[in-house]
């Protein structure tokens, strides 16, 4: 075997991991649908609410009451959520809710929910 090959199964190994990390279900989150997660929103009190996309997408309109705390600041900004409150998530499609809840995660929440196809799938009412 030589060198390019090694290096070719290396590189679709990290390929692969790259592909399921990013796809794979995060261990205690809950998938909601976008009516799960409005009656979830009605009949839970003790609750954050947060919008993982960047300012300028916000702009585009949000979910009434969430605090806008972007995925490329959310390591940073942890400290801002209290580890008791149950966390929602969301994002443009789901994909970013879902990395959010892992950097979570580790560290600490434990009470983490997003909306599945994110504010794509939104039914509700959105503020601008």
């Amino acid at each position: 075997m030589d060198y390019t090959s090694i290096f070719n199964i290396i590189a679709l190994a990290f390929l692969v991991w790259f592909i399921y990390s990013r796809f794979a279900s995060v261990k205690g989150l809950n998938n909601l649908s976008p009516d799960q997660f409005q009656d979830e929103l009605k009949g839970n009190r003790n609750y954050v609410l947060i919008d993982v996309r960047e300012p300028g997408e916000v702009k585009q309109g949000y979910i009434p009451g969430a605090i806008n705390i972007p995925l490329s600041q959310m390591k940073q900004r942890v400290g801002e959520i209290q580890k008791n409150d149950h966390v929602y998530l969301y994002c443009r499609s789901g994909m970013r809710s879902k990395q959010a809840a892992r950097i979570l995660k580790k560290n600490g929440f434990n009470e983490l929910s997003h909306l599945q196809g994110g504010i794509m799938s939104w039914k509700g009412k959105l503020t601008k």
